[in-house]
């Protein structure tokens, strides 16, 4: 048992001064007056900073120099998890481009081999897209759903699979109600979807939309495409790169008027491969093919959190909330997203201008 002194806990709720938060076993035992504390309890200063709980990137495809479908093997999987729990993230969907199910399948091998209690599953992002909306995507991937191939595929992932990233104008209901039936998160994006294309979308099962704005159909006034779906659709959520280069902070903020609770961070960050088939330049700021194409982002989920506050006027709370409990409760993940008795004791300690100080997993300090 340990205890966490001065600090702001953000409960996921309110803001609580003067108390201590107890964690044991890996769970968080409860909030209590620092005089309830035994003597020999130990205890961590947080130095007034802010204690929250750990970030949550639903999609994310390495970490340092790892690019996880270039170096699709279980010390790589290791380290990305190692890498992004020390920048605050602690729990994540590690997440492919589109590719072969060759590619797929070695990745679904490694993680059900290799498990890591931040890796929750696997992102495939793609290969149901829409070529005129492909992006960074490799062509020859792309391709339409074959129910049978996606059928046996599911089957031999066993569960691993929990979300994919598809083009609802080139996916049909039973296709979607399949990815629905195997538990797989369904969310739209590369998508050149009309109003109506994404409407039928989000009846048919599917819950969210993929890095909003970038890779889809634009709102126009004549055509509201995607985002003006999502934005009119009182239950899909959306994920934003708030790194004002794939989204400007303007448009981040116009979304999040409109959204509310159903707007989230993810990073989308990869990381630099000189091999392969996903070529990634690193830049000052992001990543781009070798054709200068934006390719992934350099973000981090404390960053998102604290460009949230400082760049778009979100609110503090609302910010984290965006890096934590609502992508935990769109992804299903039980006992994480807040600082609650019976949760799991994944925090992360900010500083007082929003930097992180260290990160706690199952209860351990991460520094």
């Amino acid at each position: 048992m340990k205890a966490f002194v001065n600090a702001v806990i953000f409960s996921g709720n309110h803001f609580i001064k003067d108390k201590a938060l107890v964690v044991e076993d890996g769970m968080i035992r409860g909030v209590c007056e620092m005089n309830q504390l035994s003597a020999d309890t130990p205890r961590v200063d947080c130095d007034g900073g802010y204690l929250v709980p750990g970030f949550i990137d639903l999609q994310i495809y390495g970490a340092g120099k790892i690019l996880f479908s270039q170096y699709t093997d279980s010390e790589s999987l290791q380290s990305v998890a190692s890498q992004l729990v020390k920048s605050g993230t602690t729990s994540f969907f590690i997440t492919l481009a589109t590719n072969s199910f060759e590619v797929f399948n070695k990745a679904v091998d490694v993680v059900k081999q290799n498990r890591h209690q931040a890796v929750k599953g696997i992102q495939l992002e793609g290969p149901f897209l829409n070529p005129l909306k492909k992006g960074a995507h490799i062509t020859k991937y792309i391709c339409k759903p074959d129910y049978q191939k996606l059928n046996l595929f599911l089957k031999r992932a066993d569960g691993v699979i929990k979300m994919m990233t598809l083009a609802p104008e080139v996916c049909d209901k039973r296709t979607i109600g399949l990815l629905n039936n195997n538990g797989v998160l369904v969310s739209a994006g590369h998508s050149n979807a009309t109003f109506e294309e994404a409407q039928k979308g989000f009846d048919r099962g599917i819950k969210t939309v993929t890095h909003l704005y970038n890779a889809m159909s634009p709102l126009h006034h004549r055509a509201p495409g995607l985002p003006g779906a999502v934005f009119l659709n009182e239950n899909a959520m959306a994920s934003i790169i708030a790194d004002g280069i794939h989204v400007s902070f303007e448009m981040v903020k116009i979304a999040k008027r409109i959204m509310g609770k159903r707007l989230f961070y993810i990073t989308d960050a990869v990381a630099e491969c000189k091999e392969g088939p996903y070529r990634h330049i690193k830049k000052k700021d992001r990543y781009v093919l070798p054709n200068g194409i934006l390719s992934g982002s350099k973000l981090t989920m404390v960053k998102a959190v604290r460009n949230g506050v400082t760049q778009v006027g979100i609110d503090l709370a609302e910010s984290i909330r965006m890096a934590s409990e609502y992508p935990a409760d769109l992804a299903g993940f039980k006992k994480e997203g807040k600082i609650m008795k019976g949760y799991k004791a994944n925090l992360n300690c900010l500083t007082k201008d929003l930097k992180l100080k260290f990160t706690v997993f199952n209860g351990e300090m991460v520094l």
